[in-house]
């Protein structure tokens, strides 16, 4: 397995004067011109006496610079600590001090809201705006800072240049990266990866869907997530290709905006963002009474499907190759029509301790309502006794597998059994090929009276498909299952419809598909959607 610095190592060096870095709509920088500034920083850690090993907290928007920031701490050996931009300023505190990060790269927006007084064991704070120093805890840090462009012309009279470039790649077992997790029923914990993690990953990435200089990409997930970090900087960069970061999730007006500008071979994106575009671009077309009657017939059928998928593949600006989900499950109706046009997607499984992608498939091979088979560094197993028909949790053990969690023995032994396998948390069954079959998040799992087990997102995926609504979570209150559902005001009000009115005529449509243990007592209509976590799943524990 080659090392994932190595292969970014050759692409820098390949690519000097093409472009890898950019913030759409604004400023883009060369493979050249990102090298360069990771020697930089590299100069000032070194003249501020960071040592390898220390950790290099890093919390700020999206932007192209973020990337260089976290790329010079990877290649200097430092442990990068991505730090979500939309925690709260406590909770970011909080993570650079139980991080024990010594540098921090935060934007204009954060610094402000933070005293670095109650982190104090920062030696500094870099900008990710403009790569000024914001804070410097002694004089000769500041002037170690102020003199980087004397250091670099001193190292490099010559001028620096991709010959100069070299990097460590006899690290594999040392510790890359700590990412704290944002799951829907717990405080975040701090996912030790290794750099063998990161290159296992890399290495199926370039291995199925090879990238190159000739490819880009739109990064629209936080950077501070495994799921936007790995697929969306250090894999497509590994192989050469471009990226434009929007900034934050867009909506779909703006991101179809971008991808029609940008023209990305690639879509790395959750099932909510593909399931707007499905209610906005594809259901009002198929909902038509003359639509209806004409994809009901063979041959003509296969034309008009035809017609869709090149329309919607056109608007996604006509190099995609594949769409790649993941972070939770596709929406049946949704599955279903995207199957129908053909397009080219495809629903993986990972997760934060996995740096993140367990499971994967093509998308002509993609099996439907699967989330793929067990990628190549990786084993899966289900713990159940009929693991094809009784759902069982989901384990795995491999080469991308965490290390554990930072400071906290006690939710690593938790993590592993006795056998060395990770216990993800999740249920599923697994068909006699490999493809792994998602039924729910154990702690989600609700136990009837009656004992039979309920998985609220099989309830909710009904719930979902009906009219004017946009999301919904099932809780249990004692006995009683009850269904939150946020609901389209807009659509309401077009259709002359109330929340409280409507919910009656949904509980009605949702338990006339339900078993007779699965039925709603209630639906609830909410005001505002859901707090989501950056994979965009719901939190659910602040519900239940």
């Amino acid at each position: 397995m080659k090392h994932y610095l190595k292969r970014l190592e050759e692409s820098i060096k390949a690519n000097w004067n093409n472009p890898a870095l950019g913030n759409y709509g604004g400023e883009t920088f060369t493979f050249g011109e990102v090298a360069t500034q990771i020697e930089k920083l590299h100069l000032f850690f070194s003249a501020a006496g960071i040592q390898k090993g220390e950790k290099i907290a890093l919390c700020a928007k999206n932007t192209a610079r973020w990337g260089m920031a976290f790329l010079a701490g990877n290649t200097y050996e430092a442990v990068m600590v991505p730090i979500l931009a939309d925690f709260h300023p406590d909770s970011i505190k909080s993570l650079v001090n139980h991080s024990e990060s010594t540098i921090l790269f935060t934007d204009h927006d954060i610094w402000p809201k933070l005293s670095v007084a109650e982190m104090p064991a920062l030696k500094a704070v870099v900008s990710t705006v403009d790569f000024s120093l914001l804070y410097g805890a002694t004089k000769e840090i500041e002037e170690a800072y102020a003199g980087t462009d004397a250091a670099m012309a001193a190292k490099f009279p010559k001028g620096f240049s991709g010959e100069d470039v070299d990097y460590t790649f006899n690290n594999d077992k040392e510790l890359a990266i700590i990412n704290y997790t944002s799951g829907t029923t717990c405080m975040p914990k701090g996912v030790m990866l290794r750099y063998e993690c990161i290159s296992a990953n890399v290495e199926f990435g370039q291995k199925r869907i090879p990238s190159s200089s000739k490819d880009k990409i739109v990064s629209m997930l936080p950077m501070a997530h495994m799921y936007g970090l790995m697929f969306e900087l250090i894999y497509p960069l590994c192989g050469g290709s471009s990226i434009y970061y929007i900034g934050r999730m867009p909506t779909p007006a703006i991101l179809m905006g971008a991808l029609a500008e940008v023209k990305p071979y690639l879509l790395i994106t959750v099932p909510l963002v593909m399931e707007k575009i499905f209610k906005n671009k594809i259901q009002p077309v198929i909902n038509k009474p003359l639509m209806k009657l004409l994809t009901s017939i063979p041959g003509i059928n296969r034309i008009i499907f035809k017609k869709i998928r090149e329309t919607l593949l056109t608007a996604f600006g006509g190099n995609i190759r594949e769409i790649v989900m993941g972070g939770a499950a596709l929406n049946p109706e949704v599955e279903y029509w995207f199957r129908k046009i053909r397009l080219p997607f495809t629903v993986g499984y990972g997760m934060t301790e996995a740096a993140p992608l367990m499971a994967y498939e093509d998308w002509d091979r993609f099996v439907s309502k699967s989330c793929g088979k067990a990628i190549d560094s990786v084993e899966i197993r289900i713990d159940s006794d009929d693991p094809y028909r009784i759902p069982g949790e989901i384990q795995a053990r491999g080469t991308n597998i965490m290390s554990g969690y930072f400071k906290n023995e006690d939710a690593t032994r938790a993590a592993f059994t006795k056998d060395g396998w990770m216990n993800t948390g999740d249920l599923g069954l697994m068909d006699k090929e490999g493809n792994i079959f998602i039924r729910g998040r154990s702690k989600n799992m609700i136990l009837s009276p009656n004992g039979q087990n309920i998985y609220p997102e099989e309830i909710e995926a009904v719930i979902n498909n009906l009219p004017h609504v946009v999301e919904s979570i099932v809780v249990a209150r004692g006995a009683a299952l009850v269904g939150l559902v946020y609901m389209d005001a807009e659509k309401l009000a077009e259709n002359s419809l109330e929340a409280a009115s409507y919910s009656k005529e949904l509980m009605k449509q949702v338990n006339a598909q339900m078993p007779a243990y699965s039925k709603l007592s209630a639906i609830e209509a909410v005001a505002e959607p859901f707090e989501k976590t950056p994979k965009m799943s719901i939190k659910r524990f602040l519900y239940s």
